[in-house]
Order: C-alpha cells, then structure tokens, then sequence
C-alpha cells in the first residue's frame, strides 16, 4: 500500500510518499511552494496543478491529510482551509480516498506524545523509516508523520 501524507499550506504544502511494510519505507517527499506575489485563485491553481502532476506520477492507494483542527489566527486557518479543499478536489479528481488527522494524532501515532515538538517528530519519522538524517524542510516531515499515522491506524488487509 503506498500512501501520500499531506500538510496543507497556501505558501508551502508538504507531501510525503510511504509504502507499507516493516519496516515502512519512504519513497518520496517534498514540499509544493505558491508564488505569494500571486492572487489567492492563482496560487489555489497552482497548488492544484501541482497535486494533480503529484498524484499523476506517484499514484498513492490512499491520501492522508492533517486537517486544522484549532487556529487563533484566522488568515492562517483560511489559507490552511483553503488549500485543504484543493487536496481533496485533486485527490477527488484523481479517485483516492482520503483519510483525515487531527495534529495530535498525528504526533501520537509517531512519537506517543500528541504533544510533541516538530524536532521530535522529524526525529521518530527519521528512526521509523530508516533514513540517515530527519527529514527536510518540516513540512516534508509532518508529510511523512502524517501517511505513517495513517499506516498506523487504516484497516488491516488494504494493501496494493
């Protein structure tokens, strides 16, 4: 089973390729940036472009997605809102399912504290996929932490 972890973001969506397995092992991961001198539409369309090459090339089994669950900024939790509907339109578009996570399960699932720092989980997502070094930019990471939740938590037998 292959999933595509994403942490949606306007400026930067991070995305990471899992399969399954035992260990799980990481395939792919990146970030997908908008240019900020753009209006909203068009960066919407770029992410949108973007995800669509995304799932066009890698071809995921499963989408696993962190929703907002709290924001005190409200720009942020618009733009996360956002791009967020752009994830599930290309995933829709592309006909994968898509699981959604709250933050602190994500963190749960990775490290046993729904608490813990970005450091932490880049760490435990470095340890848990084998690699040499955490992986980067964070927003690749938190992609990474995200499809290992889902990994984590999906029904057994989904396999590809």
């Amino acid at each position: 089973m292959f999933v595509l972890g994403i942490d949606p973001g306007l400026s930067v969506t991070g995305y990471g390729l899992v399969e399954s397995g035992h260990p799980p092992r990481a395939i792919r991961a990146g970030v997908i940036r908008t240019d900020p001198d753009l209006e909203t539409p068009k960066r919407l369309l770029e992410l949108h472009d973007g995800l669509a090459g995304l799932f066009e090339e890698t071809k995921p089994d499963a989408v696993a997605m962190e929703t907002l669950f709290t924001n005190r900024n409200l720009q942020t939790a618009m733009s996360v809102g956002r791009a967020s509907g752009v994830v599930l339109l290309a995933a829709a578009r592309a006909g994968v399912p898509v699981s959604e996570y709250v933050p602190t399960a994500v963190k749960s699932a990775v490290t046993g504290d729904g608490s813990a720092g970005k450091a932490q989980v880049q760490v435990m997502v470095a340890r848990l996929l084998k690699l040499a070094s955490p992986p980067s930019p964070a927003d690749a990471a938190d992609a990474l932490a995200i499809a290992l939740c889902h990994l984590r938590t999906a029904p057994i037998g989904a396999s590809r």
